[in-house]
């Protein structure tokens, strides 16, 4: 159903915009990718993680989890991509190599398992090959160093038409028969359209968290920790921490520090600091310690983070038609759950299909409202629910008289003592579970199959002293918050 020479413009380089590059870019289809920055240097991937300026993207070198809906989603459409991904250095991780201790040996592989596989790189390095990838392909053009002004429009009747961009660059103006808002969490299309007369409905909540990173490279001769030590990620109720592996020998350690710690948020950008939290956290603390790695960046910071849901359908009839928002410039969540890329590039998919699937540009619109609601809504309501208990959570840290009820005290048993360890210990729960973490399923499902529900409910009777010596827990997270502030030397 695809129009005979179609145009496209994308407004936006990053992840969802080299998705849409790369969904579009069939030889279909002519594709237009204007980039507010410069283009990428002839570098190496580490060169490039150094030297590579991108204003419009201001979680380049934060850590990134490219979950197994996107690793399987380039195995699978692009196979050529993901050995070229694989030659830069990036490294898959397989369902079987992340297996708690307990269920290593008795491991049996069922159909679906491959897909749980993580891709391990950089956000700098997947970028780079994605970009050199997608300017090759057939119909694929970028345009670099300029900036999107607003838009070239008409009304027909109660909607609105988008016919292209204006821009500052020396073209002025870039027509297409579709255009694409892949300019991220910063995205000004929803001005433009209100100015327009059209009417945006958002949702927003709160993520109540500051983001903090560093990169560490393995030492020459070293070799990354055993899988069997303490876990490297892990929430402390006043802090979050997550090591994450990356390409070429390198690594990251993100601390999501509460917006009300603002001790730690004072302290957390000087980079001894950051190492001294690290250290007092057995998980990272492995990971990082002098003799294995050093360091191999500053310390980054990000704020400003929320989860956020925008629409332009009202009353089930789309406003504008032509114009598609994707990724985080639609839907954008708290990046500690690791789902924004793998979003972005299957919103990308989502509107590729909704495009092949017919040329009338009310259904195009209907078409990507529906299956977007059905793909990404369900993560986004399970972790706008996750931040607002994490806040909560938060807050009851500072207080030293906080007791919790009843059924606060119910619930934190059901996640610590029947959740958690039947996913360390039954390989069903554990592979329901992953499903759904790897974006295959609803997030929140699983839990209500009455076959892993049982299981579930059986390993909370069973005694704690029996799920400690079948390893169902893990050692101790960290300090509490105190014994960390005085570690630090931040205590008051």
């Amino acid at each position: 159903m695809t129009r005979a020479n179609e145009t496209i413009l994308i407004a936006g380089a990053g992840i969802a915009g080299l998705g849409a590059a790369l969904a579009l870019g069939d030889g279909k289809r002519s594709v237009t990718v204007l980039d507010r920055d410069p283009p990428p240097p002839d570098a190496s991937p580490e060169e490039a993680f150094h030297t590579w300026e991108r204003r419009g993207a201001t979680q380049l070198r934060h850590s990134h989890v490219f979950l197994g809906r996107l690793t399987t989603l380039i195995r699978e459409r692009y196979p050529a991509l993901m050995g070229e991904l694989l030659e830069a250095g990036a490294r898959i991780f397989n369902f079987k190599d992340a297996l708690p201790p307990a269920l290593r040996d008795r491991y049996v592989p069922a159909d679906g398992d491959d897909d749980m596989a993580f891709l391990f790189s950089r956000r700098t390095t997947l970028e780079l090959v994605m970009r050199r990838h997608a300017a090759r392909l057939p119909g694929v053009r970028f345009v670099t160093d300029v900036g999107v002004r607003g838009l070239l429009a008409h009304r027909e009747g109660d909607r609105l038409i988008v016919d292209g961009l204006r821009t500052d660059g020396s073209t002025g103006e870039f027509r297409a028969d579709v255009t694409i808002d892949a300019s991220g969490r910063n995205s000004l299309f929803p001005d433009w359209l209100r100015a327009e007369g059209v009417e945006i409905f958002e949702e927003e909540s709160p993520a109540g968290i500051l983001y903090f990173t560093r990169h560490y490279r393995l030492r020459d001769g070293a070799e990354e920790p055993s899988r069997d030590g303490p876990p490297g990620a892990g929430d402390l109720g006043y802090i979050k921490f997550g090591v994450f592996n990356a390409d070429n020998r390198h690594f990251s350690i993100t601390l999501a520090v509460p917006e009300i710690e603002t001790e730690l948020r004072m302290g957390i950008m000087k980079p001894e600091i950051f190492d001294r939290i690290c250290a007092s956290i057995p998980g990272a603390a492995r990971w990082m310690d002098p003799s294995r790695a050093e360091p191999a960046s500053v310390v980054f910071a990000m704020g400003n983070l929320k989860s956020q849901w925008r629409t332009s359908v009202k009353d089930g009839a789309p406003q504008v038609l032509n114009f598609f928002a994707i990724g985080d410039a639609a839907v954008r969540t708290n990046p500690l759950y690791g789902r924004g890329c793998s979003a972005g590039v299957v919103h990308a998919h989502i509107l590729k299909a909704a495009l092949d699937a017919t040329e009338d540009a009310k259904q195009r619109a209907l078409i990507v409202e529906r299956e977007t609601r059905a793909s990404l809504r369900p993560y986004y309501d399970a972790m706008v629910k996750q931040d607002l208990q994490s806040i909560r959570r938060a807050l009851h840290e500072r207080d030293p008289d906080y007791r919790p009820r009843l059924k606060a005290r119910i619930m934190k048993s059901f996640v610590e003592d029947a959740i958690a360890p039947a996913t360390r210990g039954d390989l069903k729960v554990h592979r329901a579970s992953s499903r759904a973490f790897h974006m295959f399923g609803d997030p929140v499902a699983w839990l209500k199959d009455p076959a892993i529900l049982a299981r579930i409910l059986k390993i909370w009777a069973t005694p704690k002293a029996k799920k400690r010596a079948g390893q169902l827990y893990p050692p101790r997270l960290g300090p509490g918050r105190h014994e960390m502030l005085a570690a630090i030397g931040l205590e008051r």
